[in-house]
Formats: structure tokens, sequence, C-alpha cells
């Protein structure tokens, strides 16, 4: 059911996209031929006016064919008789459907939850926000020079950095302030011992919470409670102590000595390797604020703004090789998410506001990136007819549909990658 539910959901978006391209044409006076949901062998079809609606087999997606868009016409309503103007708002009604799309959704979770914004929480001492000297209510501006709206701004430049030293430009009070920020990286294989400390830093982040089941914490007999004081008879007094002895031991027995209902035992263990994916502990917090409408309409622009900006981003870290194509979602990693945030949410209420929030996300994400000057998307086309304006006459509907083709071909190909990889990585887990 979850998995339906985000499939359903992945669809919305898609039609919301096709939806843009039709509404605009027919406000121009274009023909459309037909107007489909999903693809494949057509199911069903009605027609209404000059427009086919039809159902088809393959539950993905959707699509608008307008007349004179693939092959010559010489009807004053087909796509290609139409003014440069006209064609451009036509190719672009699909990614500014999405956004105002995206912008009810986003909304809607803004009124009822807040929005998240880039004033601090409260800031635990030993992290290295506060060894950075940051504190509580302060607003951050800049991470590393780059302007920064919403908190995963942060955190993608924080990654695409590699969690070197980087500036934090800070608002505190009346003043602006900058400081040194330095995160703890903790790295993708990295050895452990299998416990949960009560605080993540300070002195109670050598105590005891939980134990991870089959852990060498669990088989050494380290229970919930105990504070562990020494390892290999070096004391410790936080928990970013206890993992960087650790990391220096690797797969080697370690004696903990702990602390337990206030006499010292002490222990064997044998930390494991984990594999899993690079992190950086921060101690940051921010604060989820409300406001009126006007307030909750401004924020909704600014996190469609930010997210656009982090796909533009993207698109240049791949092209420059600081991202890999693996870090790459495509649908079944997306329908993956959706079906987590649907399955993590006690009730209906949580359900549909989850869905909403990673509806709008993705939302955004499909539009901007339909807007990219790649061959076969929005974006190319786009970037065509500013090539038409500059030459002063158009391309013939079947060379710009040759070009569209050749694209769609590259973009197929890139579109099998990107499921495969999908697969390994939900495999991977």
């Amino acid at each position: 059911m979850n998995i339906l539910i985000a499939i359903l959901a992945l669809n919305l978006i898609v039609i919301l996209h096709e939806l843009g391209h039709y509404l605009v044409a027919k406000a121009a006076g274009i023909s459309v031929l037909e107007f489909s949901l999903f693809f494949g062998p057509k199911l069903f079809s009605t027609k209404k006016g000059e427009t086919t609606f039809s159902l088809r087999l393959f539950p993905v997606g959707a699509y608008v064919l307008l007349e004179g868009e693939e092959e010559a016409s010489d009807s004053e309503r087909s796509f290609s008789k139409k003014p440069l103007a006209v064609r451009m708002a036509v190719v672009a009604g699909g990614p500014v459907m999405n956004f105002l799309g995206a912008l009810v959704f986003i909304c809607v979770v803004f009124a009822v939850i807040g929005y998240s914004s880039m004033v601090l929480g409260p800031v635990p001492p030993g992290s290295p926000a506060a060894e950075a000297g940051l504190m509580a209510g302060d607003r951050i501006l800049r991470y590393d020079g780059r302007r920064v709206y919403q908190p995963s701004d942060l955190y993608s430049f924080m990654a695409i950095n590699n969690g070197k030293p980087s500036v934090i430009q800070l608002q505190r009070g009346n003043e602006k302030k900058q400081v040194l920020f330095v995160p703890d990286v903790i790295p993708a294989e990295r050895y452990v011992l299998g416990f949960g400390a009560v605080e993540p830093y300070g002195e109670e982040s050598t105590l005891v919470q939980y134990i991870v089941p089959g852990s060498p914490a669990e088989e050494s007999g380290l229970l919930p409670g105990d504070r562990i004081i020494r390892l290999d008879g070096q004391p410790v007094s936080t928990k970013k102590e206890i993992s960087r002895l650790v990391q220096e031991k690797q797969d080697q027995p370690i004696t903990v000595t702990v602390l337990r209902a206030g006499r010292e035992e002490t222990l064997r263990l044998t930390p494991r390797l984990e594999k899993g994916a690079t992190y950086f502990d921060t101690g940051f917090s921010f604060q989820t604020l409300r406001g009126g409408s006007g307030t909750i309409l401004k924020q909704g622009v600014v996190y469609i703004y930010a997210v656009i900006r982090s796909v533009v981003y993207s698109f240049g870290w791949l092209l420059t090789g600081k991202v890999s194509l693996t870090e790459l979602a495509g649908p079944v990693r997306i329908v993956s998410i959706m079906s987590e945030a649907v399955s993590y949410s006690p009730t209906l209420s949580l359900i549909l506001l989850n869905l909403l929030n990673i509806s709008a996300l993705i939302s955004i994400a499909i539009g901007a990136t339909n807007l990219l000057p790649l061959p076969a998307l929005d974006g190319g086309r786009l970037l065509l007819y500013v090539f038409e304006a500059v030459r002063g006459k158009p391309l013939s509907p079947e060379r710009e549909a040759s070009i569209s083709m050749v694209g769609f071909a590259l973009l197929m190909v890139l579109a099998v990658f990107v499921l495969f990889n999908d697969i390994i990585q939900l495999v991977r887990g």
C-alpha cells in the first residue's frame, strides 16, 4: 500500500508537468491531439473536441501531443506556426506548473507545522558548533561564501567541501560575525563498539544508553548505565575521544574500563568494521518558525528558489566530477523514499503532510531538471528557440524532432543506468 501511494504521488507530479504544457497550449489556441496518462499500449480512450484523452498500460508518467510539434503542419493552429514567444511559453508551462504545484504543497505544510529557518536552536556543549563559538539564536547567512536559505543548503556545501574548515557568516542580534567551522567527519568505513550514548557530546556522551544487538558491545557484556572511563588505560571524557581511540586500534582487542554502580569493571572488546556513508557531525539544530499567510508564501518561494539552485549546483558538480553519477536518484529510489515517508507516519494527517513535503521537493526538482539545457528536456528545446531568435528563422519540425530524438536516446541510456544504480543502492541498503 505504501509503495502504491508513493507511485500515485510521483505520477501526480509528472501529470502536473504535462498539464502545464496542455493548459498553455490550449490558452494559445494550439491544437492538442492527445493527452495521455501513462505509456505503452492504449487501454482506454475518449475524444472530447479535437483532443483524445487516453489511459495506457504502464503506470508511469504522462505526455501531451500537439499538432505540428513533431512533424510539419499547415494548420494555423499547429504548434510550429505559432510565434516564438508562444512556443517558448508552451514548453516552459510544464516546469512552471511543477513550481506552482510545489508552492501549494509546501505552503500547506508550512501553515500546519511551520518552516525550517537558518536560526540555530540549542547548541550542545562540546559539539563542533560550540567549539566554533556558535550560539542559540544565531542566524547563519553564508557557508564558505555561499548564501544559505535552507539547512539542506548548508549540508550540501559542507559535503561538497568534504568537511573541510569553512567560514560561516552569521547574524547575532544587530551584529554580523564570522567564525571558522570544522565539522567532525565520520568516515564511510569506521570501526565501532556498538553502543549509543545518552548525549552526543560532553560528559554524558560516555554514558551508555543502549546496546546495538549483535554488536561487540553486547558480546562483551557492556550494559546500559555503564560509564566508559578508560580505553587500554587511557582516560576518556567524551564519545569523540572514544571514537578516535577505536579508529586507531581498528580491529585490535581493546580493554574497556567502565564505572558500573559505583565500581570499576573491565571488559574486552574487539571493534567491528562498519560500512556506510560519510557524514558530518555538527551539533546544529535549526528552529522551526511560524508566520501569517504572507510569510508562509514568501518562505514557500524562498524554498522553491533554494531547491532550483541546488539542482543547478548539482548539475555543475556532476560536470566537474565533484559528484558521482551513482549519487543520482531515479524513479525507483524516489518511490522508495516516498514510501518510507508514508510508512514512518503514524497518523493519516502526518502521512499527508510528509507526502506533501516530499512531493513539493520532487516536483521542484523535476521542474528544474527539465529546464536544464539538455536535448530532449524542456530546457534543451528552449535553448533551440534562443538559437532560432539569434539566427532569425526556425528549425524545421523534422530537424527539431531529430535533435530531440538523439537527446531522448541519450537520456534513455542515462535512465537505464540510474535505474540499475537505484536497484543496486536499495539492495545494499
